[in-house]
């Protein structure tokens, strides 16, 4: 114990800085290591996280405390509050990771920023902790942000039905665990009554906001991710089973450009490669939305839309191409989105008329 009391003392002391510094460490780390949604190692790493979570929100309120225990490295409610934050980073960390890797973070935004100020409140509002309403709001977030991607996963297949039984599982063990933690502090039914409708307003306010974004296309189609993508003057495959492809080459800054320039010769062709990550057995139709800017109405006018096949399982994606020629000056874009309408990224690119061939470089894409 007297080893122990430096080490708890220092942590109380830097607490902010340590707790702060490893969601950061966290975040990284997982963003490294991470690979795929469809793993069962990374699934169960989640799920440890979760029965952790809800292990400790009981925990917190099923024992009596004093005001101000929370802040007391000495009483076990400090160390209860703090464990509980870390893992909720984690939670929110994965996800996090998860989601901004699944589509275009331009679409997809919002969802993202709700992720993110998730976790940001996770660090900022420690306090809250010892408020029933906002651990169990997080924790159906956790919930939910984890059976949107494990359901379609297990089932193999995407769509608005699958989506809807997320949201209702989520509700069926959100609301199961409440009735456990209520049956275990029954004697301080008192002290909860005002809670239950917060809870109740914020479970619902969560998942009303979700099916919002959901519905208007703003969440990721997760398990579903943009692995690489790419407009090429050729695409041919290879012995080796890749694709050779032909590219002009602007140098550095193009990097910095979100309307790359291609030049269009008469007879030029354009190619629109895409390499989408689906889980192995979820086999699906991905559709390559070709649209061209309308300078005079001011809007996106869609030339053709192809259907392309993707079969789950691949690492680096399954490949497929759609490709277009005769396309007119102006700027381009290929919309890469489910069946559903769901977009998974784009393709943008500015079509300059030339009398010269363009100078090109070949690469692999494996």
């Amino acid at each position: 114990m007297s080893l122990f009391k430096p080490i708890r003392n220092w942590y109380a002391r830097f607490e902010r800085p340590v707790s702060s510094f490893s969601l950061v460490l966290g975040f990284v780390f997982d963003a490294l290591t991470l690979k795929r949604v469809d793993t069962f190692w990374e699934n169960l790493w989640i799920f440890a996280h979760l029965v952790i979570v809800g292990l400790f929100i009981m925990l917190i309120h099923i024992q009596e405390s004093e005001i101000g225990d929370e802040e007391n490295p000495s009483r076990v409610h400090f160390w209860y509050v703090n464990i509980l934050q870390f893992f909720f980073g984690g939670l929110l960390s994965t996800y996090l990771v998860f989601y901004f890797r699944s589509a275009d973070v331009l679409v997809t935004w919002p969802f993202i920023v709700f992720l993110a100020l998730a976790f940001i409140a996770n660090e900022s509002l420690k306090r809250h902790y010892i408020r029933l309403s906002f651990q169990i709001s997080l924790f159906f977030l956790s919930i939910y942000s984890f059976a949107i991607f494990l359901v379609p996963v297990v089932l193999h297949k995407i769509g608005v039905w699958v989506f809807l039984l997320s949201g209702f599982l989520s509700l069926f063990f959100i609301t199961i665990f409440i009735k456990v933690l209520f049956y275990f502090v029954k004697n301080k039914e008192d002290k909860f009554d005002k809670s239950k409708k917060m809870i109740s307003s914020l479970i619902f306010g969560i998942f009303t906001v979700v099916n919002f974004l959901y519905f208007t296309n703003l969440i990721p189609p997760i398990p579903l991710s943009l692995k690489d993508a790419g407009v090429y003057h050729s695409i041919q495959k290879n012995k080796e089973g890749n694709y050779d492809v032909t590219y002009e080459d602007h140098g550095w800054r193009e990097y910095f450009k979100i309307y790359k320039d291609f030049k269009n010769v008469p007879g030029t062709s354009f190619y629109a490669y895409s390499a989408i990550f689906s889980p192995k057995g979820l086999n699906i139709t991905i559709l390559h939305e070709w649209q061209q800017y309308n300078e005079i109405q001011g809007k996106w006018v869609t030339v053709r839309v192809i259907s392309l096949p993707v079969v789950g399982g691949r690492d680096g994606g399954f490949r497929t191409y759609s490709t277009r020629s005769n396309l007119t000056s102006g700027k381009w874009r290929v919309n890469i989105k489910t069946e559903q309408n769901q977009v998974i990224g784009h393709l943008r690119f500015n079509i300059v008329s030339s009398d010269s061939e363009p100078i090109l470089k070949t690469g692999v894409k494996e």
